[in-house]
């Protein structure tokens, strides 16, 4: 059973698209700021790029939509691309500021699902949209927004180190997009609660409780741990039974690939883990210690007792952006 699920995992389109990042990877890789730790002004191949500033961080950072979800299901495509800025910020211990939008549609009748969608998030956020560039008079439709936030500590992908606990925490009060391997646990919840949950990360951060993690994305759970493992120069062992799951999501394979509203994987000091646990758990959101971190290099899952390799990054890059400790 663990050898079909790795075979269905290194298969997705999830995490078999995080290997075009190689191409940025192999452009910046001889750019300024692309040395050592100490020499760059951000680390390339973290959620948000982190430029230091003052007794913080500017944090920087941008998505686009996958056009399929766009055409299907324009309103939530638009609500979910500042949905996703957002969390990238708080997943690096930060606060959003603003957000702005480039949007190219074939009319003004498909830019208005768009447009709603994103006003929607905004508001329920608390995060505005300051700018961008609209156009209604292109041969196809597609969508990117950008944001800016601030941190005064980081979590980061690059300070996971061998011996932290991997900590899971996904809000389990949603339900699966109908079409899409989309967990939304946002659209219709209380803007209050949405923001109040989201505090959880800079708070662990200024804490000094976590300083290593990513937000969930587009490779779920499988796929955000071989990154954080990749910036990281580190292995991981993840306990498959472990995952904090709905009750009614039977298929752990598309579980573990899926893209959750609120979903973030921490990796922690083991004498910060049950206060981390603890955090999430005031928050009525699911968290659970699913592995612990080493110096392998390889994501090995384990389930019922077995174990199986999901991914050597030694000899098999993901994005190509790899931390001080892969070299």
């Amino acid at each position: 059973m663990l050898a079909g699920i790795a075979a269905q995992l290194r298969g997705a389109l999830g995490i078999l698209a995080k290997r075009d990042v190689q191409i940025p990877a192999r452009y910046l890789s001889g750019e300024p700021g692309a040395g050592s730790a100490a020499d760059r002004p951000a680390a390339l191949g973290d959620d948000c790029a982190a430029i230091p500033d003052g007794d913080g961080y500017l944090l920087l950072a941008a998505e686009g939509i996958w056009p399929a979800f766009l055409e299907g299901d324009p309103r939530f495509a638009g609500y979910s691309a500042v949905m996703v800025n957002i969390s990238d910020i708080y997943a690096m211990g930060g606060r959003p500021i603003a957000v702005v939008d480039v949007v190219w549609g074939t009319s003004a009748g498909a830019l208005e699902p768009v447009w709603e969608g994103m006003i929607a998030a905004s508001r329920a956020y608390g995060v505005p949209i300051v700018g961008g560039h609209t156009s209604a008079r292109s041969p196809y439709n597609a969508l990117a927004v950008a944001i800016a936030g601030r941190a005064r500590r980081l979590i980061t992908s690059f300070a996971a180190r061998p011996g932290d606990v991997l900590v899971a925490a996904i809000d389990l009060r949603g339900e699966m997009h109908a079409e899409h391997p989309f967990w939304d646990a946002s659209t219709g919840t209380d803007p209050a609660r949405l923001r109040g949950d989201l505090e959880v990360l800079p708070a662990l951060a200024e804490a000094g409780l976590c300083d290593a993690g990513k937000d969930i994305s587009m490779g779920g759970v499988a796929g955000t741990l071989l990154m954080l493992l990749e910036t990281s120069g580190a292995g991981a062992v993840l306990d498959l039974a472990a995952v904090p799951r709905p009750r009614d999501v039977r298929d752990l394979s598309s579980w573990l690939l899926a893209f959750p509203s609120y979903g973030f994987l921490l990796s922690v000091r083991p004498d910060a883990a049950g206060d981390v646990l603890s955090a999430f758990a005031r928050r009525g959101i699911a968290s659970a210690a699913v592995g612990a971190v080493d110096g392998s290099r390889r994501l090995t899952l384990e389930a019922a007792g077995e174990r199986q390799t999901l991914w050597d990054l030694a000899a098999e890059p993901l994005t190509g952006f790899a931390g001080e400790g892969a070299r």
